[in-house]
Parts: structure tokens; C-alpha cells; sequence
């Protein structure tokens, strides 16, 4: 595909068969459940998040009971989970653990979110790269082997997230402030987002209570200065793509493929400017099979599970 063609992936929902299977998309702020039977899908919930990372074992605990008596899963066998922070056996175990209760005996399988992306761009090998709160890259050659980039959560990493964008925005806000220069476009946004008067404040703003989450949201305050050609904040998404791209990058030539490369997840599927950046980065580096995914994770559920099941 061309550099500036972005490709919509829309695989069918679900693929003919027989039988029920459970999906699930464990993130950060919610958790998303499809119940699909006889290859359609019979039943789709969300609940507050249910990933341990992110809310108490007891919050995960009720919303997972809450998911599933909405799902009304009966004698389900088969339950697929991608989440946030998969990152070891441990990991996967622990997630298992909380889901059983709610689907006694079923064959209950967690993947690292990244694994869900991938599947919903239509392909099981290639590299899966997420952009929203926080940011990864995963991948898998045809051979097997998987090989993943980033993902290490927002203190040691994170580049080319929404939280990392918030941050970055804090900082140039307050480095403009030690020089005494006044509140330009972008620190003007930021403050009213913030609902704070003074540069000054945003320093015990974001130590003070506030979340990743927060400063993720905040995102959009740089693409809307980006867009009216505020210097820093075009610098800034322009950063941000290309810190995907080596992401993505990185993992693709550990594995020896070219691609496809599947960008996803809120600010991976919405926003043109970062896109755009993404695919340019990576098409210098000889990459172009990029592909923007326009529809959320869970949707690669059943073709994770028909490769399974084959």
C-alpha cells in the first residue's frame, strides 16, 4: 500500500461453525465480553475494568461477575481473554484464576491484548502495535516464534501513548514557564483542560491525585494545537510516530517478516495526524504493509479461537 492509503480491516464478526465461545477484552477502563454462538454473535457487554493492574482484585472480582450474568454464558466451554499486561505465565495464571468461577470447566485462554489487535486486522503472524493510554508492539512469524517492544507501563516507558503526549505537553508548558515566556496556544489548552489558571499549578497537578488516564485524555489537546500548526505540538505527534514505528519495526526484524503491521487502539485507530506519521516512519525504513484497524480487539476473537481449534 501506498504512504499515505490507510487500509481498513474489517474481517467478519465472527466465522461459520458450531458451538459457543466467550471473548474477552480486559483494558484499563473497561472490559468488553462477547458471547458468540453458532458462529453469530448472541450476546455483547461491557463493565468497569477488570484487569488487576489497574482496579483491586475484589473491583476486577465484581465486575467479572457482572460481565459474565450479563452475558449469560450458560455451559460455555471455550473463553478467549486478551489483556493489558499479560506479560508472564504468572500473569495469565492469576487472570485465569479470577475468570473461572464464572465458567466452570470451560478451557479458559489469556493473550496479551496486542494478540487480539492483531487477529482483528485480519492475521494471526505480522506485528500488532497499540496507541492509547499506554503503548506495545507484539508480534509472531510463521514459524511461531513472537517477539514483543515496549509495553513496560507509564514510568519507564510509554512512548508514543496518550499519557506520554499529556506528559510531554506538562513539561514544555513548564519549561516555557521557567523562561519566563507566556502561555502560548498549547499550554492555553492544557490549562483549560486541567481547569487550572497558572502554568505553576500544573506541577502539583500532576503529582497530586491525578491518573495516566487522566493525562492520556489530555491527548487531544495536542492534536487540536497539531492541527492548527502549533510548532511543538507537530513536533510532538511527529515524535510520537516515529517511536511506533521503531516499535514496530524492531519487532518485525526480530522476527524476519515485513508485515502486515496492524496499528490500533484509541489513538492508533483515530487519529489521522499520528497515522499518517506512523506509516511515513515506518516506509523509510522499506515497511509498507501498514494497516489501520477500525474496529475494536475483540473483534479477532474468533479467528484466534478457529486457529485454536484447527
Amino acid at each position: 500500500m501506498s504512504n499515505d492509503t490507510f487500509n481498513s480491516v474489517t474481517p467478519p464478526d465472527s466465522f461459520a461453525g458450531t458451538g459457543s465461545f466467550v471473548g474477552l477484552d480486559i483494558g484499563g477502563s473497561k472490559t468488553r465480553g462477547i458471547l458468540w454462538v453458532n458462529g453469530a454473535i448472541a450476546a455483547d457487554a461491557s463493565v468497569g475494568s477488570a484487569n488487576v493492574q489497574n482496579v483491586s482484585v475484589e473491583t476486577a472480582r465484581q465486575n467479572m461477575a457482572e460481565l459474565f450474568a450479563r452475558l449469560d454464558v450458560g455451559d460455555v466451554q471455550v473463553v478467549f481473554a486478551g489483556a493489558g499486561g499479560v506479560d508472564t505465565d504468572d500473569d495469565a495464571a492469576a487472570l485465569r484464576g479470577l475468570i473461572a468461577p464464572f465458567v466452570p470447566g470451560a478451557r479458559i485462554t489469556v493473550v496479551h491484548d496486542t494478540r487480539l489487535l492483531l487477529a482483528a486486522g485480519g492475521s494471526t503472524t505480522g506485528v500488532a502495535v497499540i496507541a492509547g493510554t499506554g503503548s506495545a508492539a507484539w508480534g509472531a512469524n510463521a514459524d511461531g516464534a513472537q517477539a514483543r517492544a515496549g509495553g513496560w507501563g507509564y514510568l519507564l516507558g510509554d512512548e508514543g501513548s496518550g499519557y506520554w503526549l499529556g506528559r510531554e505537553a506538562v513539561r514544555y508548558s513548564l519549561h516555557r514557564m521557567d523562561l519566563g515566556a507566556p502561555p502560548d496556544e498549547l499550554t492555553q489548552g492544557l490549562l483549560k483542560y486541567c481547569q487550572l489558571e497558572e502554568p505553576g499549578e500544573l506541577i502539583g497537578h500532576f503529582h497530586q491525585g491525578t491518573t495516566r488516564r487522566y493525562w492520556a485524555a489530555a491527548s487531544p489537546v495536542i492534536f487540536a494545537a497539531a492541527v492548527k500548526g502549533h510548532a511543538h505540538a507537530l513536533a510532538l505527534v511527529e515524535q510520537a510516530g516515529a517511536d511506533l514505528a521503531q516499535m514496530a519495526y524492531q519487532v518485525a526484524n526480530q522476527l524476519g517478516i515485513t508485515g502486515p503491521i496492524v496499528l490500533g487502539s484509541g489513538l492508533g485507530s483515530n487519529v489521522p495526524a499520528l497515522q499518517q506519521a506512523f506509516i511515513k516512519h515506518l516506509a523509510a525504513k522499506g515497511v509498507t504493509d501498514v494497516r489501520i484497524l477500525r474496529q475494536d480487539p475483540i473483534a479477532g476473537v474468533p479467528l484466534l479461537v478457529k486457529t485454536q481449534q484447527s
